[in-house]
């Protein structure tokens, strides 16, 4: 059995080898990010389910034999679910082609060179790509995960934010300050895959 390591500051997770991934990816991490937004309680249910796949501080995924380790196993998969159990409902977030067209770059950039992080050598960090598209209103955020190849576990891990002490990304997921966002998917050479999502208050493009 294999073993990997979660090395979380952005969320890196193991997933399957690269490969080509479904096109429509992109839309389905948004539909699942406003699953989670408009029936955060519902979605506790989720968490639960893939709470019974861990075995002390790493879980393999279903018709997998790779252990997956986490920083902090179940407890940070519990306070995820402590969290959804008391979050108020959020209205979804608007789809926007210029937002996942800035969070390409990077999907894309990233996807040739194995880096991770917010900033790329070629296409800068999040608010000079978001502005090369569009102009944002009030405020702007970006999450990144690495790994999963299928919606639900790209939203569930980033809930969850394994080894991220603020719990940034899930804390991006539920505020009510974004109306609007756009999301790129692309294969990763060390991760298998990664989605970008950028965030916005508003944009007009």
């Amino acid at each position: 059995m294999r073993c990997v390591y979660v090395a979380i500051c952005i969320l890196l997770v193991l997933a399957a080898p690269a490969a080509a991934l479904d096109q429509g990816l992109a839309g389905q991490v948004l539909t699942e990010l406003n699953l989670a937004r408009s029936a955060p309680r519902s979605y506790a249910g989720f968490l639960r389910s893939f709470r019974r796949q861990y075995h002390g501080s790493y879980y393999l995924l279903p018709g997998s034999d790779v252990r997956i380790l986490t920083n902090e196993g179940t407890k940070a998969v519990d306070e995820a679910i402590r969290f959804l159990s008391r979050q108020r409902p959020r209205l979804p977030l608007r789809w926007s082609g210029r937002l996942a067209a800035a969070a390409d770059e990077l999907a894309q950039e990233q996807g040739r060179s194995g880096d991770t992080g917010h900033t790329g050598r070629q296409s800068h960090g999040m608010q000079e790509r978001i502005e090369r598209h569009g102009r944002w209103e009030r405020q702007i955020a970006e999450d990144i995960g690495y790994g999963p190849s299928d919606a639900r576990n790209m939203v569930m891990q980033l809930i969850i934010d394994d080894g991220v002490p603020n719990r940034g990304h899930r804390t991006n997921i539920f505020s009510a300050a974004f109306d609007t966002a756009g999301v790129a998917c692309g294969p990763h050479p060390r991760f298998g895959s990664m989605c970008v999502i950028d965030f916005a208050g508003g944009f007009r493009e």
